[in-house]
């Protein structure tokens, strides 16, 4: 198996995009109850903090904080792959097989990136919340469903009218 050079600070919070093979897809919002069961099941085993995330059709983004003795967010990534892709196969979803014998619905890799401070952890999250509008899929970042956001605003760090009227530029990567 190739070793990728990545981040492995336990404790740590990282930032993330995962993203399925099939670009014009829409099975992560169509499948967002198998989805949130994957992660689920792959917390309990283990654990790790959401501190943000967006689903989007076809990826998604999220923020997680793990465990202080722990860095292996590659596994909780390979869990909950496997366990969407097999709750969607058990919902009656047609899924192929690559030439390996592998189910294909994920890409392979993912992006990470390792947050360095609360700088950094802000201008992530405010990339994950508004990146529904980014693509299209939503005129204000509250109309988006399947986002981090809405805790946000119930919690009160954010307004429920955050991000509305701001240029997209300022929330790019």
């Amino acid at each position: 198996m190739v070793n990728y050079r990545r981040a492995t600070v336990p404790g740590a919070t990282y930032f993330f995009t995962v993203t399925l093979r099939d670009r014009s897809s829409r099975l992560l919002i169509d499948q967002i109850a198998a989805l949130r069961e994957a992660l689920q099941t792959t917390r309990r085993s283990q654990p790790f903090r959401i501190d943000a995330m967006a689903v989007l059709p076809d990826h998604v983004h999220a923020i997680w904080t793990l465990p202080a003795d722990d860095h292996d967010y590659s596994g909780r990534w390979r869990a909950i792959k496997a366990g969407f892709t097999t709750a969607v196969r058990a919902r009656g979803v047609s899924v192929c097989r690559n030439r390996r014998g592998e189910y294909d619905i994920w890409q392979r890799r993912f992006w990470e990136h390792l947050i360095r401070d609360g700088t950094d952890f802000t201008r992530h999250v405010d990339y994950i919340h508004f990146n529904p509008v980014k693509h299209g899929l939503a005129q204000r970042p509250v109309d988006w469903p399947w986002s981090s956001l809405h805790r946000y605003i119930r919690q009160g760090i954010v307004p429920p009218n955050w991000a509305v009227g701001v240029d997209e530029g300022q929330f790019g990567e």
